[in-house]
């Protein structure tokens, strides 16, 4: 894993930070014009997909999604950082809209990955020009998140003489964001050769856009199923222009599309804060407003800015990776995702309570940012998803390295905990030799057949790496003398925390739950382990809160 000292010396692609920061002025603006609260209610309320919004923030005079496109085709050429920064901007203002931006994205993937030259020009020239609006058609009503277990049908159509000529579509997609209203579609189908993208336009003869889907959340976005049948594809729309690449080119981009995912969770969690925080410093409940009692700062708001900004940290990372060149990056996409979409969801879910009836009421939005980051632990993958893709792969690079994967990020965060102290450090480097460990006994004891505990596993792999991410990040501005050293080192320590509570629990199921392993064992890992050491975390933990609560409210 490449640490944030040495992808500063390699190129990043994307914006420069002033390009980038005036396409984050633009979306400011939206909010004050096209975007208003009481609009965005509105669509809510009515469940209204807002076509002509959005495509006015298409045009010529906002051209929001110039941003994912290259330059060679008429965009921006943004990276993942700037992705991660607009996405996360937007979700803040209304999730729904922001998913409607994320469909054109994910529909243009496939293309930018994979299509030939002449098929860049045309289509991606499509969407700079503000011409199109995409989605991407892969989900099914039978396979969900298994693009390996898709039933469309690519079937060849030949000439005379026996060459294709193009394809005729059968099948169905099901939860499609924007598939209502695409002008065009990237939909993935099973050609004889194997899993094929294929570019399909709203005109075609047998495919069939179904009613909108009524939603508990994102009720401005739209989400419909397709239907196919014998809906004819030339043989110039197949995708690259080989038959057979679909697969290779979905996950070519999962990395990617799961990290921005997690910005949207990450933006939306950040907005239910910015309505709590100002609401405690108002609300006088016994004499004192709830910003000054420990029932309401440490149990509602306090963790939820910790998870938060651990999430910031580790998409942070992971898209300078990208924007560095660094391919291969799924597991750390599915991190991301999990970790971030829980983080927003529970921190709205806080929010909502912190505001008590209030947080019930619609004018407050808190309830409306609740109902709409819920769909983020769900699409592109469930939760659950993620944690399967998490400990499977995280278990075969430990075994591969044998053990040298985590024991780098042990050895660094030892390293850092001696340059560095008061960064979590020490606990970080405690935790990844102890799963490196669990792992091994996983491994050997064929606990991996206990999906529950793979579980387990992946929640531990993902609070590891969000909390190295974290300790880098604190002590990088602690050594750059950054005005928010202090409130970062602060994080890092109640992350810490909060990650060897999680520790103490998932070790002892993964240990003990079968009852396969002896009792003999169970004590010699824990011993191995070190998990008394674990509680140490906690020492000042609470002066720790206090003063983070103090930064949050400005007490």
């Amino acid at each position: 894993m490449a640490s944030p000292d040495t992808a500063q010396v390699r190129h990043l692609a994307g914006l420069d930070p002033e390009s980038r920061q005036m396409v984050l002025d633009t979306v400011a603006q939206l909010k004050k014009r096209l975007l208003t609260k009481e609009r965005i209610l509105e669509f809510d309320r009515k469940e209204i997909f807002p076509e002509e919004v959005i495509r006015e923030m298409l045009g010529p005079e906002i051209g929001l999604q110039l941003l994912m496109i290259p330059e060679a085709y008429g965009g921006l050429g943004g990276g993942a950082r700037d992705s991660c920064a607009i996405t996360r901007e937007m979700a803040k203002i209304c999730l729904g809209i922001t998913t409607a931006f994320f469909a054109i994205q994910l529909g243009a993937d496939p293309i930018i990955v994979g299509a030939t030259e002449e098929q860049k020009r045309k289509w991606l020239g499509k969407i700079a020009a503000g011409e199109a609006l995409v989605a991407y058609a892969v989900t099914e009503p039978d396979a969900g998140s298994n693009v390996a277990a898709l039933k469309t049908k690519a079937d060849p159509v030949t000439d005379a003489s026996g060459r294709v000529t193009g394809y005729r579509i059968n099948g169905n997609k099901q939860f499609i964001s924007t598939g209502g209203y695409a002008d065009f579609i990237t939909v993935l189908a099973d050609a004889p050769e194997g899993p094929t993208f294929f570019i399909m336009e709203k005109d075609t003869v047998g495919y069939q856009r179904g009613k909108g889907e009524e939603k508990h959340g994102i009720r401005a976005s739209n989400t419909s199923p397709l239907t196919f049948s014998d809906a004819f594809v030339p043989l110039k729309n197949l995708i690259g222009g080989v038959p057979g690449q679909g697969l290779k080119q979905a996950n070519a981009v999962f990395g990617y599309t799961r990290l921005m995912v997690a910005s949207m969770a990450l933006g939306a969690g950040e907005a239910a804060l910015e309505i709590a925080v100002p609401y405690a410093k108002e609300r006088i409940q016994f004499k004192t407003p709830l910003s000054e009692k420990q029932g309401y700062t440490h149990k509602l708001i306090v963790p939820n800015v910790v998870r938060l900004a651990a999430a910031e940290a580790y998409i942070d990372e992971v898209a300078e990776r990208l924007d560095a060149g660094e391919s291969d990056l799924d597991v750390e996409g599915s991190i991301a995702k999990w970790f971030a979409t829980e983080a927003g969801n529970r921190a709205a879910e806080d929010c909502m309570q912190a505001l008590g009836g209030y947080g019930y009421i619609t004018e407050y939005g808190v309830e409306k940012i609740k109902r709409d980051v819920r769909i983020t632990t769900i699409y592109e993958g469930t939760s659950e998803i993620q944690q399967n893709i998490i400990s499977t792969f995280r278990w075969k690079k430990s075994r591969k390295t044998k053990g040298g994967f985590y024991g780098a990020m042990a050895a660094e965060m030892e390293q850092l905990e001696k340059d560095r102290p008061g960064c979590g450090g020490r606990f970080y480097a405690l935790a990844a030799r102890a799963l490196n460990h669990l792992i091994v006994v996983a491994d050997t004891g064929r606990l991996t057949r206990q999906q529950i505990l793979m579980f387990d596993l992946a929640d531990l792999m993902a609070h590891v790496e969000v909390g190295v991410a974290v300790a880098r990040k604190a002590a990088a501005l602690a050594a750059a003398g950054d005005a928010q050293a202090q409130r970062a080192a602060l994080v890092a320590r109640i992350f810490a925390w909060e990650m060897c509570q999680l520790f103490e629990r998932n070790s002892l199921r993964i240990l003990t739950g079968t009852g396969e392993i002896d009792a003999a064992a169970v004590v010699a890992s824990l011993t191995e382990i070190r998990l008394n050491e674990f509680a140490g975390s906690c020492r000042n933990v609470i002066r720790d809160m206090d003063r983070l609560a103090d930064d949050v409210f400005g007490r």
